[in-house]
């Protein structure tokens, strides 16, 4: 039997619906899953729009520009190692595997961009972002990027959600 993930979902707009949130939710649950975390753990999720985005990226990141998710994680993991009983917060029993902020308003525009539904990009970036706290970055064009854009597809298939 899976444990149960903690994933608060914040609407920051108050114009996404209570679909979109579940979405986001069973993006993480399926990511992990596809990952082979078997600890509880808690992702903590802002959505949010350009603007807020955009104050995030320049308080925390030092970059004044709006993009489309951004991801914080709350341990140093590296791809396939993972989080384990010891990193859980002693007081929830929860291993805290960071927060990640969602722009719609980037969501809406890249699904047009990219041709499919604004739940296949929402749906992505969240997995884009888990993989983020999990570890995988994409800095360089090279074989990380590629390994991190596989597990996104892996991901993103489970849930009906490939790339048309």
């Amino acid at each position: 039997m899976t444990k149960a993930h903690y994933i608060p979902v914040t609407d920051e707009t108050g114009e996404v619906s209570e679909r979109m949130k579940a979405l986001i939710r069973k993006a993480i649950r399926t990511g992990l899953a596809q990952q082979g975390v078997t600890v509880r753990c808690e992702v903590d999720v802002a959505i949010t729009d350009d603007e807020g985005i955009r104050t995030l990226n320049r308080e925390m990141r030092g970059v004044d520009a709006a993009t489309d998710v951004l991801s914080f994680p709350a341990l140093e993991l590296q791809p396939g190692v993972l989080p384990t009983e010891e990193d859980a917060d002693p007081g929830t029993g929860l291993v805290p595997l960071g927060d990640m902020a969602i722009s719609m308003e980037h969501v809406t525009a890249q699904a047009e961009e990219y041709g499919h539904s604004k739940s296949r990009e929402a749906a992505y970036l969240t997995v884009h972002s888990l993989l983020h706290l999990l570890g995988y970055d994409h800095m360089d064009e090279g074989p990380e990027k590629a390994k991190m854009r596989a597990e996104e597809e892996k991901i993103c298939a489970l849930m009906g959600l490939s790339r048309d």
